[in-house]
């Protein structure tokens, strides 16, 4: 951006200095945006509470507003090596360890359909991250902001309520695992319950200092982190039954479906995230980049923890001993790895405990954002607020479900895909089809008058959920689709298929007669 593109500022008694930016049509002709203004709202003053947050050192007191262009980052040769990094320090979680672990150990299959099953299921559902984490630098607004574009102002608030139930859900999913691990490390003097307690409290912390200290500390934990899941694979991997077989042979194709279906809904459950970490990074910042680099992390980070995982379900699934010693539960699955390491295995489960710390992270710093985006009383209250309400919400869930981990993971975590793949195939055609000349005014962000009207999103939404409920294959309800497949879990496909099919036409159709 040249210094002559940029307005001078202007103050009034009243507000803050603002600024506006027009950014260079000839600098960006490769952009879908080249013919974008990019206008910063014009904020109102802080309230006392927000400034006395600010005050404190690290403190992060922005809410749902937009990062005006100032307050960005710059773009350093080092910047797609943090990125990458942050990236692999949150995917690279014991929660995913635990599901690989799914895979040989509940539905049964052999490791060589399991891992097939997971590495194309992390390159599918990683490039959704990728895709939704560029709107970051683009726009400056979170990625449920950026939503209002695609769904239009209300219906967006719909895919805030989701997405908070869904964070809340993993997050009490990192709860128990780690509540689990740090009670059998103490052999039974430390409650689940304290556990529990422990891994909320401590992700509540780094959560409420906000996305600058969040991106510092990411860049770090990876390493010992990886360092653990090295030993796992010293200490366990010997034990690895690579002949193993499917224990159902005739409901193959079944198994495999429904595993490729979870180890993408595990990817998709990052998606309405993924741009509210790159909000600080300029407009400039090449898309491609973004995509590249976050695919790459998450994806490498993922297939590690899956694939340890899967070895550890064979362990349990083909031996007495270990399966007597730590049961099935995720945190014995995680012990089995440290069985003959002594007192240095629990120091290594400890490392485990950091590193769903790191995974809880991100969600609890969303979830105060999707509460605020909800408007009404819940748009009012500042973000640490919110952020420690959905807290204490989550680690009583962990409480209330600690001792049926397996089941919340195999019926909640298929839920999510069902309706990330249909708010993602809808960004997609609108983006691909309806707004690829047009362009957007990010200023808009918070006037209804000029986002959609989003009747065509709503329609479609529920169109997609029709798709999902013929084809989904859950404990508590099978679609007709999914009994003519011996109980495949096609909800996946099928919504975004219906989807798929639906927004296209009802979008053309409301821009004619709406206009907008």
């Amino acid at each position: 951006m040249k210094p002559e593109d940029v307005e001078k500022a202007y103050s009034t008694p009243s507000i803050e200095s603002v600024a506006q930016f027009e950014l260079n049509k000839s600098a960006s002709n490769s952009s879908s945006d080249a013919t974008v203004v990019e206008k910063l709202e014009i904020q109102p003053p802080q309230s006392m509470f927000q400034r006395c947050l600010a005050g404190l050192k690290g403190m992060e007191s922005r809410g749902i507003e937009p990062v005006p262009l100032e307050k960005r980052e710059e773009v350093t040769p080092s910047t797609s090596l943090h990125m990458m990094l942050m990236w692999f320090s949150m995917t690279l979680a014991t929660n995913n360890i635990v599901v690989g672990s799914m895979g040989t150990l509940v539905l049964g299959l052999s490791f060589k359909d399991a891992a097939l099953c997971a590495i194309f299921g992390c390159i599918v559902g990683t490039s959704t991250i990728g895709y939704m984490s560029t709107w970051g630098p683009r726009s400056g607004n979170r990625t449920l902001i950026v939503a209002r574009y695609f769904m239009g102002y209300y219906p967006s608030k719909v895919c805030c309520a989701l997405n908070v139930f869904t964070n809340i859900g993993y997050s009490m999913v990192n709860s128990v695992v780690g509540g689990q691990i740090l009670s059998m490390v103490s052999g039974g003097h430390l409650s689940v319950i304290v556990g529990i307690i422990i891994i909320a409290g401590s992700s509540l912390v780094m959560a409420l200092f906000g996305m600058r200290i969040f991106q510092i500390y990411e860049r770090v934990a990876w390493l010992p982190q990886l360092m653990v899941i090295c030993v796992m694979l010293g200490s366990a991997g010997p034990h690895f039954d690579f002949n193993i077989q499917t224990a159902s042979p005739e409901s193959l194709s079944a198994k495999r479906i429904t595993f490729f279906s979870l180890i993408l809904s595990i990817a998709l459950a990052w998606a309405p995230l993924a741009a509210d970490y790159y909000v600080y990074y300029p407009p400039h910042m090449k898309r491609w980049r973004t995509f590249l680099v976050t695919v790459l992390g998450s994806a490498q980070a993922m297939s590690i923890t899956l694939l340890v995982g899967m070895g550890l379900g064979t362990v349990i699934a083909s031996s007495a001993y270990y399966s007597n010693k730590y049961g099935t539960g995720p945190g014995g699955v995680l012990m089995t790895a440290y069985d003959s390491l002594g007192g240095f295995g629990k120091v290594c489960a400890v490392i485990n405990v950091l590193a769903l710390v790191a995974n809880n992270t991100p969600g609890a710093y969303s979830m105060g954002m999707n509460l605020q985006m909800l408007g009404g009383f819940l748009g009012k209250i500042p973000r640490p607020i919110s952020t420690t309400l959905a807290t204490v919400v989550y680690a009583a869930c962990a409480m209330g479900g600690r001792n049926s981990l397996y089941e919340v993971f195999k019926s909640f975590l298929p839920l999510i895909g069902y309706w990330v793949v249909i708010f993602f195939v809808i960004v997609v055609q609108e983006d691909a089809i309806f707004r690829r000349r047009k362009g957007y005014d990010w200023s808009a962000w918070n006037t209804r008058a000029q986002l959609p009207m989003g009747l065509a999103a709503s329609v479609s939404f529920f169109v997609g959920w029709a798709g999902a409920i013929v084809g989904m294959s859950q404990a508590y309800y099978t679609g007709p689709i999914a009994r003519l497949t011996d109980g495949a879990d096609l909800g996946l496909w099928l919504a975004a298929g219906f989807t798929m099919l639906s927004f296209p036409p009802l979008r053309a159709l409301e821009l004619r007669y709406i206009g907008r």
